[in-house]
């Protein structure tokens, strides 16, 4: 274990659609422990998050006057309210399922984006997100260091 491995892992858990659902794998690939491996991606997951809240509907508008960029900001937004039915009908709750499940296309990045273009309030959302990253870093280390290794165990 290095401090390299625990930079790798730490933001490559802020990349968008990687997140910790791919970081959590890497920093047991690289041999982290478990906790070590945990905090630094659900730090790493959630580090972004506040900024997107407060920010993105301000940097989309700016998207959407340069024109190379218009497209990708439309398209942005066009994912973020597909997404968004699912979290509409339960608002905070839903907003939690949606990033807790650690699936393609859910996580802290979609969750925030969907908050933002809904206008939830910064107060209910923020809890709700950092409690799905804290769900969904469980899941995964669960995943890695539970079931993986115990297939480890029954193979050699």
């Amino acid at each position: 274990m290095t401090i390299h491995n625990c930079l790798y892992t730490f933001f490559c858990s802020m990349i968008p659609v990687i997140e910790l659902r791919g970081a959590i794998p890497l920093g047991y690939g690289l041999g982290l422990p478990w906790a070590l491996n945990y905090a630094l991606c659900v730090i790493g997951n959630f580090l972004p998050v506040p900024f997107i809240l407060l920010f993105i509907r301000a940097i989309l508008s700016w998207m959407k006057k340069v024109p190379k960029l218009s497209g990708i900001a439309n398209k942005i937004e066009e994912i973020a309210h597909k997404k968004s039915v699912k979290v509409l009908k339960y608002a905070s709750v839903g907003l939690f399922v949606f990033v807790a499940i650690p699936l393609p296309g859910t996580g802290a990045w979609t969750g925030a984006l969907i908050a933002a273009l809904l206008d939830m309030r910064f107060k209910y959302s923020l809890p709700s997100i950092f409690a799905g990253v804290i769900t969904a870093g469980l899941i995964m280390t669960g995943i890695c260091y539970g079931f993986l290794d115990f297939l480890r165990f029954l193979l050699f």
